[in-house]
């Protein structure tokens, strides 16, 4: 049944309150990884510069030039996190704390993890849902696409830490959203307009996770062939508009990489201090090849597989090829593949492909909502059989996601098979929040060994699995009210209408174009779709 465009809005609300809420809830503590990032931001909050000598003890992720120590990840989620940290410093002093004493440290280590990692990941879910909407899918296909990237894999864990792959894939989908934006109306503004938030958002990627670069060509080339068509002029607008968008994160990027390094070429990962990560010096900086038992384990393997960290991606391949042979949805497609497929060869051509200490396959995440995309018609050409197998596939990655961000999302080395040596026993025993890791520096702790990880259950107080019992209540009242906004919807919508909706959806079901539904959705949701 067509939902009306205020339901629609609801319904999408409703999903990014759950799923935000959701990363809010747990917060992973410290680590080499985000210490990096957080020291560049008190540098340059608490001493106006980009190094990070006064901090850099307390991680090893860390560049060394000209005699100083600088962050060795690429700066745009540090860049993105100073003003949250300026904003958050004075609320802090209100509620008289001090924002450079460890609670201050901590509670500012939080704030930044959400808003510069979680809020922009729990909108990207809801802008799959709109992308899914718009390429023909039905709603509720849609809303399962978008919790299943947002709950159902390991992107839950990475937005619960201050790493920058989430905000790299979060800037993607915006840009794709962008893109198919672009199928509309042709205007001189639309087209530049889009096109250079299409090109901001491809260039944040970039300056966030240095990767990101080829997936953010693979979207412009999305843009470019959706209005080829068109003719040159609006070629060159699109184009226009894309440069606009991506100049000033060049500009950003290369201003930080002059003011650190004294080089623009040079990335952060070629100033690594003697004897620190010899496999970076396999092939470039620790990329060389695409090799089949890595490519292998990262499906399959029980340390880092998708397998035994997001089941249900592995079926989301079918849904993109089902969604590439509809001519309205080729293109998107095509490119949605690509993405998927370049960040899986990607994660399988590095050296140190298990990554450290991380929940699954954490240099596949920027490619996880594009393969999610498929998802949506997956459901939708599914009958009652395969639907309860993703229903349950789905089930499955929230809870084995849940068990990771309960105790810990960087489970240590010396556990080969996550799942069974480490988060089933602690889990059912009770034991969370088991990273004991601390943000600050020797001189910052004294005797003290500040514990960072925890989750709101137990800042109320709660203990063991009953910390959970927050969480889930939400989770029960979303489900609730996503029943109640359906049968509002069908309360509203006229017999005939109902009927005419239905004869469209068995005519689809038999192999019609898909995109029809999908089209008088976003009529009658306007232009602020998307």
């Amino acid at each position: 049944m067509e939902p009306s465009a205020s339901l629609l809005r609801l319904r999408a609300l409703l999903l990014f309150s759950v799923i935000f809420f959701s990363y809010a809830y747990f917060y992973e503590g410290a680590g080499w990884n985000q210490n990096s990032r957080l020291d560049m931001v008190r540098a340059m909050v608490e001493q106006g510069t980009l190094r990070i000598d006064a901090f850099h003890q307390n991680t090893e992720d860390k560049a060394f030039a000209n005699g100083h120590y600088y962050s060795d990840k690429a700066p745009g989620l540090a860049l993105l996190a100073v003003p949250i940290a300026e904003a958050t410093r004075p609320i802090l002093r209100a509620l008289n704390i001090d924002p450079e004493s460890p609670r201050g440290l901590l509670d500012l280590a939080y704030c930044l993890t959400v808003f510069a990692v979680a809020l922009p990941m729990a909108a990207a879910c809801v802008c799959l849902f709109w992308i899914a909407v718009a390429l023909g899918a039905s709603v509720n296909a849609s809303a399962f696409a978008a919790v299943a990237l947002g709950l159902s894999t390991p992107m839950w864990a990475y937005s619960t830490l201050f790493w920058g792959h989430a905000l790299a894939a979060a800037c993607l989908v915006f840009a794709f959203a962008c893109a198919l934006k672009l199928r509309g109306h042709a205007s001189l503004a639309s087209d530049v307009l889009w096109g250079a938030a299409l090109g901001l958002s491809t260039g944040w990627a970039t300056v966030t996770e240095y990767p990101s670069a080829p997936a953010s060509a693979l979207i412009a080339g999305l843009a470019l062939a959706l209005v080829w068509r068109d003719g040159m002029q609006r070629r060159g607008r699109v184009l226009l508009g894309i440069g606009a968008g991506a100049l000033p994160c060049v500009i950003a990027l290369m201003c930080y990489q002059h003011a650190a390094f004294g080089s623009i070429l040079h990335p952060s990962y070629a100033y690594y201090p003697p004897g620190a990560f010899s496999w970076m010096k396999h092939g470039y900086m620790g990329l060389t090849y695409p090799r089949i038992d890595v490519a292998l384990k990262l499906l399959f393997g029980c340390r880092r597989g998708l397998l035994f960290s997001g089941p249900v991606v592995l079926a989301a391949p079918f849904g993109l090829r089902r969604l590439g042979k509809q001519p309205s949805s080729h293109a998107p497609a095509v490119a949605a593949t690509l993405i998927a497929a370049y960040y899986f060869l990607f994660h399988a051509s590095f050296f140190s492909w298990p990554a450290g200490w991380s929940y699954g396959p954490r240099y596949m995440a920027p490619g996880l909502p594009f393969l999610c995309l498929g998802l949506a018609p997956l459901w939708d050409h599914a009958d009652r059989v395969w639907r309860i197998v993703l229903g349950m596939l789905a089930a499955a990655g929230v809870g084995l996601t849940l068990m990771a961000v309960s105790v810990s999302a960087q489970p240590p080395d010396e556990f080969h098979c996550p799942l069974p040596q480490f988060y089933w026993p602690s889990f059912w025993a009770g034991r969370f929040s088991l990273n004991l890791g601390s943000a600050l520096i020797p001189a910052e702790q004294g005797t003290n060994q500040v514990h960072g990880s925890f989750n709101v259950g137990e800042l109320l107080g709660l203990h063991g699995l009953a910390t959970l019992i927050p969480l889930l209540a939400v989770w029960a009242l979303a489900a609730v009210l996503w029943m109640w906004i359906i049968r509002l919807n069908s309360r509203d919508s006229s017999p005939g209408e109902g009927a005419g909706l239905r004869n469209d959806f068995h005519s689809r079901r038999q192999g019609l174009d898909r995109s029809t539904l999908g089209g008088a959705t976003l009529q009658r949701c306007g232009n602020w779709i998307i």
